[in-house]
């Protein structure tokens, strides 16, 4: 468990978890507010989400190359933690249909 801990204060290990939740937080108070609709023409927030997941993709997979080989538990714990993390916001995008 210490090694997991160790791991997430490293950059690769909580950035993912940072823009999740920053996500998340966007999410759930324009749920909470009612205005998270489908709009026909994207905003702000569309494109920073379509910037945002890949650089987040990108820096799971530097993670993975970097830690699992030597660190494999924990590596695979901040994984296990980091891949929730991204599916809880593509399951509201999913679901919502945005």
């Amino acid at each position: 468990m210490a090694a997991m801990w160790k791991l997430l204060k490293r950059p690769e290990g909580f950035l993912p978890l940072l823009i999740s939740a920053g996500f998340l937080a966007a999410l759930l108070t324009s749920l909470a507010q009612g205005t998270l609709a489908r709009e026909s023409d994207e905003g702000t927030a569309a494109h920073v989400f379509q910037i945002l997941m890949p650089l987040q993709l990108a820096i799971v997979l530097f993670f993975a190359i970097r830690w699992l080989p030597g660190k494999t538990k924990a590596a695979l714990q901040v994984l296990a933690l980091q891949c929730g993390a991204a599916i809880a916001v593509l399951a509201i995008v999913y679901v919502k249909q945005l």
